[in-house]
């Protein structure tokens, strides 16, 4: 049901939509539990994640629960703070993986990457990955290893001719 439809107040009609525009501009959104973390230590890694190009915002569970998709209820469990932005998933990944095993919080519950829900597990294997300029560093160096190897094949041929030329001239040279 639309939340016009169940008669909602209008500031939890105008959250709803907040949100709701949050999350269709993401690139990626992942939950997390925060239960038990301080001012400090949330602003520590609101300010991580910001220099990653994510945002970090506490949102209710039932306002989140209107947004997502149905199979998403499962995640929305006790405290849930949204991470979520149009960057470089991997690199956010790794900074919370790096801030979970410094201060043991948040714990990562699951989320969406490009529309397609990931479990936690799935954002720990993201943390793994290289980042995506590393990846695409990797990708051009397979493009250019064949036509670096044929450059290398066609130098070493005018080389080798060049040493039978060399050889064919000091023999002339010594019979002459």
């Amino acid at each position: 049901m639309k939340p016009e439809e169940k008669g909602m107040r209008p500031e939890k009609i105008a959250e709803a939509a907040e949100i709701t525009e949050r999350v269709s501009g993401a690139l990626y959104m992942i939950l997390a539990d925060y239960d038990g973390m301080d001012m400090p230590t949330t602003t520590e890694l609101k300010n991580s994640l910001r220099d990653n190009g994510a945002s970090f915002n506490v949102v209710k569970n039932r306002m989140l629960n209107r947004v997502l998709p149905e199979d998403a209820s499962a995640l929305l469990k006790g405290q849930t703070a949204m991470i979520y932005g149009d960057g470089d998933v991997v690199e956010v990944a790794k900074v919370i993986k790096k801030f979970t095993a410094t201060n043991q919080k948040p714990v990562v519950k699951g989320g969406f990457v490009e529309g397609k829900a990931v479990s936690a597990a799935d954002v720990v294997e993201l943390a793994k990955l290289p980042s995506k300029d590393v990846l695409r560093a990797m990708l051009l160096g397979t493009l250019q290893a064949p036509c670096s190897q044929l450059v290398g094949v066609m130098d070493q041929k005018v080389a080798s001719l060049v040493y039978v030329l060399s050889a064919v001239k000091d023999k002339k040279e010594q019979e002459a």
